[in-house]
């Protein structure tokens, strides 16, 4: 039952996952968390951490990870191959027309109409793993690590990658810090 389950999850997403990675991951989740309950919502967002800071295409990384979760090597194989052969076996027959469909103005149209709804999915989620950070780092915190993550990333250009293990080795460390503080302010040591 749990590959049936891995097979049409992972192969959903992977069929309507249109525009790569960051428009895969909310469908991924929603399989993952709300459809199968494989993860709970904070292992999603922990799995699309590392995910982030590891090499190659991040919905395979994930794919690969449920599948190992649920059923070990062979779930992990089952899972990447439910999500990338669809589109494979998708590529190799369009690519004999991809002259003519590059050309259409309803694939043209298509295309455009499809890219509000990837928008608002990925802002859902946005939203979502951003309340989870107010919650669990406050406000203050979680507002200053957000500007702090902007500035990393857009200003001084720095890798995504290098930055999610910069906050990953802040995140592991946080709770303890906080303790600790509190801990001192109580006097207690």
């Amino acid at each position: 039952m749990i590959y049936k389950e891995l097979i049409i999850g992972l192969m959903r997403a992977g069929i309507f996952g249109f525009g790569g990675g960051p428009s895969v991951i909310p469908l991924i989740r929603h399989e993952a968390v709300n459809r199968f309950n494989w993860v709970t919502n904070d292992e999603f967002g922990e799995i699309l951490a590392i995910a982030n800071t590891l090499p190659g295409p991040i919905a395979t990384k994930m794919a690969a990870y449920l599948g190992y979760k649920q059923k070990g090597a062979l779930g992990a194989t089952v899972a990447v191959l439910a999500h990338i052969l669809p589109t494979c076996l998708a590529m190799v027959l369009l690519i004999t027309f991809v002259n003519v469909l590059s050309n259409s103005a309803i694939v043209t149209g298509m295309i455009s109409a499809v890219l509000p709804v990837i928008a608002v999915m990925l802002g859902v989620m946005a939203y979502e793993f951003g309340e989870k950070a107010v919650k669990g780092l406050g406000i203050y915190i979680g507002i200053l690590l957000t500007i702090v993550c902007l500035v990393l990333i857009q200003t001084i250009s720095i890798h995504p990658a290098i930055v999610i293990l910069v906050f990953l080795t802040y995140g592991a460390f946080h709770f303890k810090i906080k303790t600790k503080l509190k801990n001192k302010q109580r006097g207690v040591e």
